[in-house]
């Protein structure tokens, strides 16, 4: 058998002293954390940097970054019914190469641009090539692949492993910001897109290949290490049912989430990508406008932990209902962001705990486990397709008005939209006759 197939090679996960399971969480919280370079923070970071080296406008990459999010979001659809017949193994081993070679494209995109004759076409050309590849590898499959698998070998402790994966996921992504502009600091924005690549290349691939595990069956083993004593609580009804990808995207709850997830995306993404000229525009440093996302790491880190647990009790629409109520403090803040910058951390890093959460429990409760690489990928598609946008619409308004808060005042009407779908929404396992048995 092929060694990316084989589950009991080079060891058998079954003859290990520990349910497998927790060597899962913590291979597919580091395998989310190292997306990050496919991530808005790991782009925002050289969104100066592109500008100098191309010569293109700040609309210029954040158009090209949106044609580029677009089309690998478009995608996402296909790598998760990939996922589905591969297994999380191969695929993130896939993922992880394609990023790598994607990063060491970057650091020389405007020399490749130069090649073809330079000028605004050529150039965007490059750039979107690039940013078709980076979203599809990290911001995609690799955290898709991650979610899918941690999913997929817990269940009624779901959402405390979701809380703690949360936890570290949240306080990572909020941390890369600084991590990275210390890097760019230190060896410059091509050297910076050198160690990425070769950290993505030698070190997540490696730890793909040597740790991944679809799911436990494969391995000999149940889901939560075959544990019948932990009790049930009333929103922890079994699963009856497995949808397919046509059958889940036609119920209200997906769309409920998908928007949810979309809107913190969408404006995140749009904020973090300009978040320098965002602070500028305050009157903040550089440093200061970076270093707001380590307080919101830790409230997000706080908050992830709290709500894995509470995922347990509560049912997944409460919990979009408190997304969207933190997600609209946090436009708040970013609004003025001089004046109440400590309302945008908090309602931002609350925010950022639920999305970890609901990331991972939402679905597998919902729609099961059978199809659920095909139905993340879905999913991922509308989220990379949200912030696909975000970067432009604020460019956007930065372009026209001379300021990014018209549209943050704009984008409260999501997390509205997101509150409304989640109070008409319904459990689809509810509204399945317990005669179709059809679960993994």
């Amino acid at each position: 058998m092929n060694p990316l197939q084989d589950p009991n090679f080079p060891f058998r996960p079954d003859r290990l002293p520990v349910f497998y399971g927790w060597v899962i969480v913590v291979v597919a919280t580091a395998g989310i954390i190292l997306s990050i370079p496919g991530q808005t923070m790991g782009v925002s970071v050289f969104t100066d940097d592109l500008i100098s080296a191309t010569g293109l406008s700040r609309l210029q990459i954040s158009n090209a970054y949106l044609v580029g999010t677009l089309l690998s979001g478009l995608s996402l659809p296909m790598g998760g019914q990939l996922l589905d017949r591969l297994g999380a193994r191969a695929m993130v081993v896939l993922a992880s190469l394609l990023l790598g070679a994607t990063l060491m494209y970057f650091s020389s995109i405007d020399a490749v641009a130069a090649s073809l004759g330079g000028g605004l076409a050529a150039t965007s050309l490059c750039l979107i090539l690039g940013f078709v590849c980076l979203r599809f590898s990290g911001q995609g499959m690799l955290t898709v692949t991650s979610r899918t698998m941690l999913g997929k070998w817990f269940d009624k402790k779901r959402g405390r492993v979701a809380g703690t994966s949360g936890m570290f996921v949240s306080f990572g992504f909020s941390y890369a910001p600084l991590l990275l502009k210390d890097l760019v600091d230190d060896f410059g924005w091509r050297g910076a897109y050198w160690a990425m690549a070769l950290c993505s290349i030698c070190v997540t691939a490696s730890l793909g290949w040597l740790f991944f595990r679809d799911n436990p069956e494969q391995c000999g083993l149940r889901m939560d290490g075959g544990d019948q004593t932990e009790p049930s609580s009333v929103m922890q009804k079994e699963t009856i049912y497995d949808f397919d990808r046509g059958e889940a995207i036609r119920t209200r709850a997906f769309w409920a989430l998908a928007l949810g997830l979309g809107s913190h995306g969408l404006i995140m993404t749009g904020i973090t990508f300009h978040i320098l000229d965002i602070g500028a525009e305050s009157g903040l440093s550089s440093t200061e406008s970076v270093a707001l996302f380590l307080p919101m790491a830790m409230v997000g880190a706080a908050v992830g932990t709290f709500v894995g647990f509470l995922a347990e009790r509560v049912s997944p629409f409460t919990l979009l209902l408190c997304m969207m109520a933190s997600m609209s403090l946090g436009i708040v803040g970013f609004t003025s962001l001089q004046e109440l910058k400590w309302l945008a951390v908090v309602g931002f890093g609350t925010t950022g705990g639920f999305f970890s959460n609901l990331s991972t429990i939402a679905l597998p409760r919902w729609f099961g486990r059978l199809h659920l690489g095909a139905i993340g990928g879905f999913k991922m598609m509308c989220l990379v397709l949200a912030t696909s946008i975000g970067p432009s619409l604020l460019a956007t308004s930065k372009h026209l008005t001379g300021s990014y808060e018209p549209v943050l005042w704009l984008t409260l009407l999501l997390p509205a939209t997101g509150a409304i779908l989640s109070l008409t929404s319904r459990d689809p396992q509810g509204g399945v006759p317990q005669t179709a048995h059809r679960a993994a």
